[in-house]
């Protein structure tokens, strides 16, 4: 992925003194990860391509006539009587040329991401997060305290995943405050802000499930990881 991230040295300095600030209240262990964008969505102009040359195809099938003419006005505009292997022949370089364009036209980055759907959009940085906070959190607190907040950049998607300890204290709605502030910032072009506004959110939380105790250590790093 090319980086084209608007993440300053001062948000990183920002977001890890968030961090630290909110867990002075909390056994909880804030990690903060960043991305430009969760996947490449390759798949998506692939299906669009196939999805094009099967339209062109049905309807070939329920408007044979219309190619026929097609055909003959671009010879000249002339009847001919093509035999049924030319006319196979044509529909299958006509297939072959629309999937072509199609596939080789999304290989443009905003195009591809301007058609693929919400809902899959959604999946993949849900999947993304899920595998960050796999290996950046889960299970690696005593408490089993640890959550990550996921931002994905170009997709405006963000994701709160939370250790055993705390899913099963809190509700995935309590989280929807810091949601809404950390995607209302990233719209408006300052993804800082939204992880400083969603780090101080997760804090009040945890700091009112997860008080900090006399004995409790910082666990994992407080710094903002960019990917």
């Amino acid at each position: 992925m090319s980086k084209a991230i608007n993440m300053s040295l001062e948000d990183h300095r920002r977001v890890t003194a968030a961090v630290a600030e909110a867990e002075k209240g909390t056994d909880g262990e804030i990690v903060t990860i960043v991305t430009e964008q969760s996947d490449h969505y390759n798949d998506v102009a692939l299906h669009m391509a196939i999805a094009a040359m099967f339209l062109f195809l049905s309807a070939l099938a329920i408007f044979p006539r219309f190619f026929r003419d097609m055909v003959n006005f671009l010879a000249g505009g002339w009847e001919h009587d093509f035999t049924t292997a030319q006319y196979l022949s044509m529909i299958l370089v006509v297939s072959a040329v629309l999937f072509l364009t199609i596939r080789y036209l999304f290989t443009i980055p905003a195009l591809r991401m301007a058609i693929t759907p919400g809902s899959t959009k959604e999946l993949r940085v849900r999947h993304r997060a899920i595998q960050f906070f796999k290996v950046g959190a889960e299970r690696r607190t005593l408490g089993l305290t640890g959550i990550l907040i996921y931002l994905s950049i170009r997709e405006h998607r963000a994701e709160i995943v939370a250790d055993e300890a705390i899913a099963t204290q809190v509700d995935p709605e309590v989280w929807g405050e810091a949601m809404a502030a950390l995607l209302a910032e990233v719209k408006a072009g300052r993804p800082g802000d939204g992880m400083v506004a969603a780090v101080e959110k997760v804090g009040e939380v945890l700091t009112v499930y997860f008080p900090k105790s006399v004995d409790n250590t910082n666990e994992l790093p407080d710094r903002l990881i960019e990917l």
